[in-house]
């Protein structure tokens, strides 16, 4: 079916612009409200949010929606994705929302939804909902006695502080190890300081200001240079950088230099590998994780098993064959053992554990295969049906042919913003810069 709301992640776009306005929000609230309600007691939901400014529009009208349904509503205010997730489950709630645009800039919000499991809607119920938000009507609303509560869930930032710190090894602590952590001025600008320093280390705290306007402005998992220059600029061990609503995490070593989600991946694997955690021996990864890691998976007995992109569709192939760790190149990595989402500091917990074991500095520690290279570009399109002209499928094969047995082309349409992506990976440099060139042309033409 042809979805109106749904992306790749949840619903998102621009703020104030369809689908994102407040009265959208409340028909999304009442649907989401009427697919999961049952004639049995009132169901609950749980809304947190991240630090944008139209978070304060989104929560109002999502909570009218639930409450107008019969939806009783815990609001817990700013708070990471993967808190509200982990919520969501461990407190018996029915639905959980996030109200976030994950690494996006404040212009953009969105709304990504949990079952009571824990996990991302499948495509299925997203469709579903879909229908119901073009069709609440006024006798699907709750009568005037049958209407929802709105309460505030006390002590949700302790008790994410607590569950999060419960996933580093007992045995261990941080202590003697000088962190820089970005916070994206976003989700995680409160509990993520709070945790490290809990657990030992010394930590000086960036991108812990928000005020509505500057999520991930220059700043957080996709722009890393304030992040590196402080590291070096403190002679810190390691910086640690999240993404607006946490869910990512990637890392700068001590030469303020990056180590991406592959990387924090492999040295995770290799040893869960020497500790047979990793179960059916095999890893998630997407059409987007680099060629040297598969490579190198291989040469520790793993496999790489690839899934379309976006942390979901990794959860979705986790959940079908019983693995229980996957993730993405831009951070998103689930360890199904503690989380059912990617956890930014879940994630940086178990590679910081394994770095300060090792004894090592983490750009020996952390550097663990030699990546392929690959070039990512994004194009903003002006149609969104632009990749399926001939034309442009044209120029694509013909890059396929090129790097056929010499390396990988993936052109896709980004589901959670207006952008082709193109990532080209070769040993053969020159031919993957010609390649990219090709396609860009073709692209922006």
């Amino acid at each position: 079916m042809t979805v109106k709301y749904f992306g790749t992640d949840g619903i998102r776009g621009k703020s104030n612009q369809e689908p994102i306005t407040a009265g959208t929000a409340l028909r999304i609230g009442q649907a989401i409200g009427k697919y999961f309600s049952t004639n049995v007691g009132q169901q609950r939901v749980i809304i947190g949010k991240d630090t944008r400014l139209s978070g304060y529009m989104l929560e109002p009208a999502l909570t009218a929606g639930f409450v107008s349904v019969g939806i009783n509503v815990a609001l817990v205010g700013p708070m990471p994705t993967p808190a509200v997730a982990a919520l969501t489950k461990s407190m018996d709630f029915d639905i959980g929302l996030m109200i976030s645009a994950s690494h996006n800039l404040y212009q953009d919000n969105g709304i990504k939804i949990f079952g009571s499991d824990g996990f991302k809607l499948s495509d299925l119920v997203e469709g579903e909902i879909e229908i119901l938000i073009d069709s609440v009507r006024s006798k699907s609303l709750a009568s005037p006695d049958g209407l929802g509560k709105v309460s505030h869930l006390s002590g949700a930032a302790d008790w994410y502080i607590d569950y999060v710190k419960n996933t580093f090894p007992e045995k261990q602590d941080l202590s003697g190890l000088k962190v820089v952590l970005d916070c994206a001025n976003g989700a995680a600008y409160r509990v993520g300081p709070e945790i490290l320093s809990q657990l030992g280390a010394k930590v000086i705290s960036i991108g812990i200001d928000p005020n509505g306007y500057n999520i991930n402005e220059g700043c957080g998992s996709t722009n890393l240079e304030s992040l590196s220059k402080k590291v070096i600029e403190e002679k810190a061990d390691v910086g640690i950088a999240l993404d607006g609503d946490a869910d990512r995490v990637v890392f700068c070593d001590e030469k303020g230099e990056t180590i991406d989600g592959d990387q924090i991946m492999a040295l995770i694997a290799q040893d869960w590998a020497k500790k047979d955690k990793i179960k059916g021996k095999t890893i998630v990864g997407t059409l987007m994780s680099n060629y040297g890691l598969e490579k190198y998976l291989s040469e520790i007995g793993l496999l790489l098993e690839r899934s379309k992109v976006g942390d979901r569709y990794v959860v979705e192939t986790m959940l079908h064959n019983g693995y229980n760790f996957g993730g993405e190149q831009s951070g998103h990595i689930i360890l199904s053992d503690f989380s059912t989402t990617g956890d930014g500091l879940i994630a940086a917990l178990q590679a910081l554990s394994i770095i300060n074991s090792s004894g090592k500095r983490v750009s020996n520690a952390a550097k663990v295969f030699m990546p392929v290279p690959q070039k990512l570009n994004n194009i903003k399109y002006k149609s969104p049906d632009l990749l399926t002209l001939d034309s442009v499928q044209s120029v694509i094969r013909s890059a396929e042919k090129r790097l056929d047995g010499k390396g990988r082309i993936l052109v896709r349409k980004s589901g959670t913003e207006p952008l082709i992506r193109v990532m080209v990976e070769s040993e053969d440099v020159s031919l993957m810069d010609s390649v990219m060139d090709e396609v860009l042309n073709i692209l922006d033409g």
